[in-house]
């Protein structure tokens, strides 16, 4: 086996087959999934097995990644989680490139799964973040780590009495052995339902709020920081949330009128050169058709077929 994909979850029969169905449909098969379930109430085993994937009990993430990866016999692990989408060629751009580079330990781009700009810009700062800190201090998204077998046996794999920031830990102590890439050949899509529950900017400012508590004091090993859930996520106080809410809608709100503009402007733009256009293409019927009464009938009938050889050559080039 070449590929094990390691899915830690809890409770997510909704996004799971979307997931499934995106592996399901890549052209790459020397792989097999494995769903470590944190006891879920849902049908999320149900779903996973009628995929034909390989269940085992899990626990938090760290615990479900390394009960997985117990189970698995891939020589390369990929670790995902339930909520992202991989595009075509997903697995086999990874692996090939991995393999090309001699890469034991890698993450990739990600890419929201929203319209939103605003989405976009913050997404395009998490990846400028991990490639920034890729030799000062590693960083990698648990959704989004890639590791050889070998690697990962060496290290010990996550650390499970991290409370939360296990997959930042893992990544700093598998580039102590094999420096972490970031593979050019392959992205990944990722809900943006993390944005939606706590808001886009409370994310990110608690994203800050836990690297700056990693760097000065340590690894986060209980709830002091954040309280973490696994099927939910925090929130930040309720003063932060009116806060962070009121300049989110405000920018969203400018966003969703500045891309209805654009369209309206792109749609009136569109109208107005079709409409000067119509009186030039009146013109040209007139000509042809004065054109056509001067001719004969053999005239006008190889002239049509002439026309229409034409337009099958333009056609097939």
């Amino acid at each position: 086996m070449k590929v094990s994909i390691i899915i830690p979850a809890l409770n997510e029969e909704e996004l799971l087959p979307k997931l499934l169905d995106s592996i399901k449909n890549q052209d790459f098969d020397d792989y097999e999934v494995i769903l470590a379930d944190a006891h879920s109430k849902d049908r999320t085993r149900e779903i996973a097995a009628s995929y034909g994937c390989k269940v085992v009990d899990g626990g938090l993430p760290a615990a479900g990644r390394n009960a997985g990866a117990r189970a698995a016999t891939g020589e390369f692990l990929f670790f995902l989680d339930a909520d992202v989408v991989l595009p075509p060629g997903f697995i086999r751009n990874v692996y090939d490139e991995m393999q090309d580079r001699y890469i034991d330990l890698a993450t990739c781009e990600i890419r929201p799964l929203s319209e939103y700009q605003m989405d976009r810009i913050v997404h395009r700062l998490m990846n400028l973040a991990v490639l920034l800190n890729i030799y000062i201090d590693p960083k990698a998204f648990g959704f989004c780590i890639f590791v050889t077998k070998r690697l990962f046996d060496r290290i010990g794999g996550f650390d499970e009495t991290i409370y939360v920031a296990e997959d930042n830990d893992f990544v700093k102590r598998g580039s102590v052995y094999r420096q972490l890439r970031f593979l050019t050949s392959a992205c990944i899509m990722v809900s943006i339902r993390r944005f939606e529950k706590e808001g886009r900017l409370a994310y990110v400012m608690k994203g800050i709020k836990l690297n700056l508590y990693r760097t000065f004091k340590g690894e986060i090993r209980n709830d002091e920081v954040v309280k973490y859930e696994f099927d939910a996520f925090n929130k930040p106080s309720a003063e932060d949330i009116n806060f962070f809410n009121k300049i989110e809608q405000r920018l969203l709100k400018m966003e969703e009128h500045s891309r209805r503009f654009s369209h309206r402007a792109l749609k009136q733009t569109k109208e107005r050169n079709l409409k000067d256009l119509q009186p030039r293409f009146q013109e040209y019927s007139h000509l042809i058709e004065e054109l056509e009464s001067y001719l004969s009938k053999k005239q006008r009938r190889n002239r049509r077929l002439f026309w229409w050889k034409n337009l099958f050559k333009k056609k097939a080039q």
